[in-house]
């Protein structure tokens, strides 16, 4: 059976598929615009970019794309507003927020008309952002790479929160890694929609370099390990030196900060230099964000290729969902 689109607000992406938003500099418009250009969602990661590359990175999307194009800021970001601002003033089409939760990010959506896509890990969080006015929700579970709001897994925390949430869609993520699970989630768990990311960075239009994609390739299940953060969340990356360093109680506590892109840091390492370190394929000192599931990813493809493997393997096992339906809204 064909999958449905999926609509938020005026939206509607042909494939119910978002591309999740890495920072720093991972998925940038070389990445989100094949991934709009497909009938997706492309997200690009606006986490600690400098306003002025956030507003490029963009307009140079949007001249790539007539898809949808949205932008993932962490609430947890010091300069979180100025970074909304700068989206919307270069004209994204949504932005997705997690890593903490902003009351006043809904305002600004309503007063500008876009729409506030929220990343939750439970029912009360989720029930509060459709209240406000998120236009729809991402659950986001253990499996997922990066920042982690729970240590509980996809198939355990979506069914309490799709009991929950009415009224806009609700998307499944992390560690999604094919489009059986894909066609699961939507069929069997009620999911309107999926997000994945790591996979992704096994794209040939990812423009990370080819050490960190050669770090997804050789990972095994046991060297994806969850790690801290001075973002006061833990993070799931692969278990690099640095990672190991840490784990074996290393101090690389930072004696001054250069970037001071947080709210709150606990200054224990500084995570903008580590993730930047990551994306040039430094694999001593970079912090390697990586999904529970790498290890059962073996080749890089391009997007399209992706995207054709998602549909084909979901379409031939999905049935029907029983999601949102705008119609009931």
């Amino acid at each position: 059976m064909k999958l449905p689109e999926l609509k938020i607000a005026n939206f509607t992406a042909r494939i119910p598929l978002i591309q999740g938003g890495m920072s720093i500099r991972v998925s940038t418009s070389a990445l989100a615009a094949p991934v709009a250009n497909c009938g997706g969602i492309g997200v690009i990661g606006g986490s600690a970019l400098p306003p002025e590359d956030l507003r490029a990175d963009i307009l140079k999307a949007k001249s790539m794309t007539d898809g949808i194009v949205a932008v993932n800021i962490m609430y947890a970001m010091k300069d979180f507003y100025n970074l909304v601002m700068t989206s919307i003033e270069a004209g994204i089409d949504m932005i997705i927020t997690g890593a903490g939760f902003s009351r006043d990010i809904f305002k600004i959506g309503r007063e500008h008309n876009i729409p506030i896509v929220m990343i939750v890990s439970s029912p009360g969080i989720a029930k509060l952002a459709e209240k406000l006015g998120a236009a729809a929700i991402i659950v986001e579970a253990a499996e997922a790479g990066g920042h982690l709001g729970t240590d509980r897994p996809l198939r355990e925390i979506f069914p309490p929160i799709r009991e929950v949430i009415s009224k806009v869609p609700l998307i499944a993520a992390g560690g999604i890694t094919n489009g059986y699970e894909m066609a699961e989630m939507m069929d069997k768990y009620g999911a309107d929609g999926i997000q994945i990311a790591s996979r992704f960075v096994l794209s040939e239009e990812c423009d990370v370099d080819d050490k960190f994609k050669q770090a997804f390739l050789d990972a095994k299940k046991e060297d994806i390990v969850i790690t801290s953060s001075p973002v006061g969340m833990p993070g799931r990356a692969i278990n690099t030196k640095f990672v190991r360093s840490m784990a074996e109680g290393t101090d690389t506590t930072v004696k001054k900060c250069s970037y001071k892109c947080l709210k709150k840091c606990d200054h224990h390492y500084c995570i903008s230099e580590r993730l930047l370190s990551a994306r040039d394929g430094n694999l001593d000192e970079g912090l390697f964000f990586s999904g529970a599931n790498t290890y059962k990813m073996t080749e890089i493809l391009p997007v399209a290729e992706i995207f054709r493997q998602f549909v084909t393997q979901a379409e031939s096992v999905y049935k029907e969902g029983h999601g949102f339906s705008p119609a009931a809204s």
